[in-house]
């Protein structure tokens, strides 16, 4: 082999100190953003791309760096990208009433070993999923692009080479410098009418989020998610919320009877959809996951036989027998805390019920979720995957378990220890969940770049370890400064919408309780087998895409935030096509994103920074220099400057891939 062969035996640095330490900053830091970006938006980004880049960048000036050493700082950062995605269920206990903050230890072992029992359950799924199987992966295939490309002293560099660190630091500056702009109160935060049309006085609205980090979003999902998240956000506000509010008129301003009927009904109806989406696409990943996993039990037992041959570097994972202690390890700090619940909420007398049934179904449950959102990964990419969708259906299954085996146990009053009860263990489920979801695509990247299995595996046990040790105090922080909405105390004005875990927490409350809205979710669930019967008959016949899951994200989520990232979709397909007219398409796409998820990590980290200043003053709005005479002035300067400043990112966008391109034209 060539010494530039990445598959050969020897690659020399890989698994570093060096790199886990970068690996181990980035991750604190892209949690962070996470965190507060998620629970303001419902919405989640990846962080691999942004980490592979700012290390290609950083470790260049030493000596012996490889691309395997980029790929492990990368894997241990990109579980800020999914560990993160806890906030779609753990705010829920602090909705409830149950938590007045977020304990560190108990929140940092839901996080730990819910993710460490995803890194376990997705190994053995590597060689069904990844190696022996044409899943597209386009988020890791996308990495595993920009790694080489980095890596090479090539003109090849070209776009993503050149300009692409730059990109992301110039999308994070101005992001960040907005969202401070935004908070003196000179510019407004976003453009939002809401009135009543017709004698009876039906409502409707639109609300335009000023973010940066929401006009990224979009660009990442691209045209048909956007247009189906619009979509949904016309069947609730062109449809849902206008006929409720016609049968059934009520006093009070359009904003505040439109946003009250959305929230309390319409919402429901998005969660039904979501529920819909989710379990069609686990149907459709039955039979293929059943093969996969076959195929993988074939392939250890021969291996234990001994008539399978020793794997090469490339294919050598973590030993199973470690991974099954790894995993008996991590159930047991699970079922300490599981004991300690049942012991402070008053549920001591069937505490081995409690534990041993709770154990079982996270044991059980993770590693379903693990494979199917491990296959999801594959099939549409981690920051696609419908990971709320998995939520509803494991939170209604802990709660169900609960009604049908524990509850007759129990006086009316345990009723809200249960309901706590059913979300601490989503909770552990949902992280087994989101790391699968995210370890697989990784694994992707490093097949494509001859990186070692086992080690990207301990790179992202080490992410997920750095991953929890920050989300509970940005948590909390966050939750002092602004509070979630719906939950005890919080000021709706400026609470964090939170939205996966006020749905998640309010279907375990109607599950326990017996007052779920199912009239509502069955109209949402039969709406969802409508999309999905048009999206097929749309992926047949036409190149449209109409997505349910998106379908459903846009009638469940507000339209402060659902509007700004259809802007967003458009605007990326509008320099996409353009890119496609370069001499290096690929590396002006990358770009884009580079530039997105600047956009995103810039106003993200901002608004912890934000929290932190609103908790130490004690003040709602320490920044503002003006007050609320000048608000109908800040709408129009903030929505122009916002449109302005939009434009010029994208100019600038042109302008660089346009450079580079012709770079490589001339040396052609």
């Amino acid at each position: 082999m060539s010494a530039s062969d990445p598959y050969r035996e020897d690659v020399g640095a890989e698994l570093t100190f060096r790199g886990l330490i970068l690996g181990i900053l980035m991750t604190l830091v892209f949690t962070a953003a996470n965190v507060y970006f998620g629970l303001k938006s419902g919405l989640t980004f990846a962080t691999s791309i942004p980490a592979a880049v700012i290390s290609m960048a950083l470790l260049r000036g030493f000596r012996g760096v490889t691309i395997q050493e980029n790929n492990i700082v990368q894997t241990v950062a990109s579980a800020a990208g999914t560990l993160g995605s806890i906030i779609f269920v753990l705010p829920g206990l602090v909705m409830i009433g149950w938590w007045t903050g977020f304990p560190y230890i108990i929140s940092f072992t839901i996080c730990a070993a819910g993710g460490i029992l995803g890194v376990m359950y997705s190994i053995p799924l590597r060689r069904a999923l990844v190696t022996n199987s044409d899943l597209p992966y386009p988020e890791g295939v996308a990495c595993a692009e920009v790694l080489k490309v980095g890596g090479s002293d090539s003109l090849g560099t070209g776009v993503v080479g050149r300009h692409g660190l730059a990109a992301m630091m110039w999308g994070s500056l101005v992001s960040a410098l907005f969202a401070v702009v935004i908070s003196t109160q000179l510019f407004a935060g976003d453009v939002a009418q809401y009135f009543r049309i017709g004698s009876k006085g039906a409502i409707t609205g639109y609300d335009f989020s000023l973010s940066f980090a929401l006009l990224a979003v979009g660009h990442l999902v691209g045209l048909w998610c956007g247009l189906a998240m619009l979509f949904g956000a016309v069947i609730a506000w062109g449809g849902a919320v206008p006929y409720l509010t016609f049968m059934h008129p009520l006093a009070g301003s359009a904003e505040t009877v439109g946003l009250a009927v959305w929230g309390h009904q319409v919402r429901f109806i998005g969660a039904g959809v979501i529920g819909t989406a989710a379990i069609w696409t686990l149907v459709k990943l039955l039979r293929p996951l059943i093969g996969g996993l076959s195929e993988a039990l074939a392939a250890s037992s021969l291996r234990r036989s001994g008539r399978g041959a020793e794997p090469r570097r490339i294919e050598r994972d973590i030993p199973i027998g470690i991974v099954a202690l790894v995993t008996l390890v991590c159930l047991l700090p699970i079922g300490i805390l599981l004991a300690h619940l049942g012991r402070v909420s008053g549920l001591g007398d069937h505490l081995l019920l409690l534990v041993a049934g709770g154990v079982t179904y996270i044991a059980l449950m993770s590693f379903f979720v693990a494979a199917v959102c491990g296959y999801m990964a594959g099939l549409i990419g981690a920051s696609n995957s419908p990971l709320s969708g998995v939520g509803i259906i494991v939170v209604l299954g802990a709660a169900l378990l609960l009604v049908l085996f524990v509850k007759p146990l129990l006086p009316a009053s345990a009723g809200a220890a249960l309901v706590a009860y059913s979300l601490f263990i989503t909770s552990v489920v949902f992280c087994a969940a989101t790391i699968s979801n995210d370890n697989l695509q990784d694994l992707k990247t490093g097949q494509l770049v001859g990186a070692t299995p086992w080690r990207q595996q301990v790179a992202l046990v080490v992410g997920v370890l750095a991953g929890a040790t920050v989300i509970p105090p940005v948590m909390d922080l966050l939750n002092r400064a602004y509070g979630f909405a719906g939950a005890p105390g919080a000021d709706p004005a400026h609470a964090l919408a939170a939205p996966q875990a006020a749905l998640i927490s309010a279907l375990a409350q109607g599950v326990i309780q017996r007052n779920l809205e199912w009239q509502l979710l069955g109209v949402g669930a039969l709406i969802g087998v409508g999309l999905i019967v048009l999206d097929i008959v749309l992926t047949r016949t036409t190149r449209i895409r109409l997505p349910p899951l998106a379908v459903g994200l846009g009638v469940y989520l507000p339209t402060q935030t659902t509007m700004m990232i259809v802007v967003g979709a458009l605007a990326g397909w509008a320099y996409e096509r353009r890119a496609d007219r370069t001499a290096d398409p690929g590396g002006s796409k990358q770009l884009g994103i580079l530039l997105a998820s600047g956009l995103i990590v810039g106003e993200s980290l901002i608004g912890v920074v934000l929290a932190a200043v609103v908790v130490f003053s004690g003040k709602e709005a320490p920044l503002a220099l003006v007050g609320d005479s000048f608000a109908a002035a800040a709408v129009w300067i903030g929505g122009a400057m916002f449109a302005a400043i939009s434009m010029a990112l994208y100019a600038w966008l042109n302008r660089r891939s346009g450079a580079a391109s012709e770079i490589i034209r001339n040396s052609l």
